[in-house]
């Protein structure tokens, strides 16, 4: 797993750093190889009580997933975005699994000649 994070206008302390590494090895199971990319930034309107933001793009072997999230501190707003990737993850494979390979048509059997 390789996990980018950064900072949209903003320091990112080592805390949370370390925080992002822990939630996102959860989904280290669902995927191949994660590469991780996650921006953390301050919205800068006072009304927005939700101010800060976290974005994320996985990219793995077979597939790439986005998620957005809003919350009153980096570490709700990791969370909520780490509960929706991870859904996302295990939607993708469920889907895959259930997909069934390509089936040739089944034979139909000549009836058996009937002895005399």
């Amino acid at each position: 797993m390789r996990l980018q994070v950064k900072g949209r206008g903003i320091e990112v302390s080592e805390s949370v750093r370390k925080y992002a590494e822990g939630k996102f090895k959860r989904l280290e199971r669902q995927l191949d190889d994660p590469e991780i990319e996650l921006e953390l930034h301050v919205e800068a309107n006072p009304k927005i009580a939700d101010d800060h933001t976290a974005d994320a793009a996985i990219r793995s072997r077979r597939l790439t997933l986005r998620a957005h999230s809003s919350a009153r501190a980096f570490e709700a707003a990791i969370d909520g975005l780490v509960d929706k990737l991870e859904r996302q993850a295990v939607k993708s494979r469920e889907r895959r699994q259930r997909k069934p390979a390509h089936k040739t048509p089944p034979k139909v059997a000549a009836p058996a000649p009937e002895p005399e």
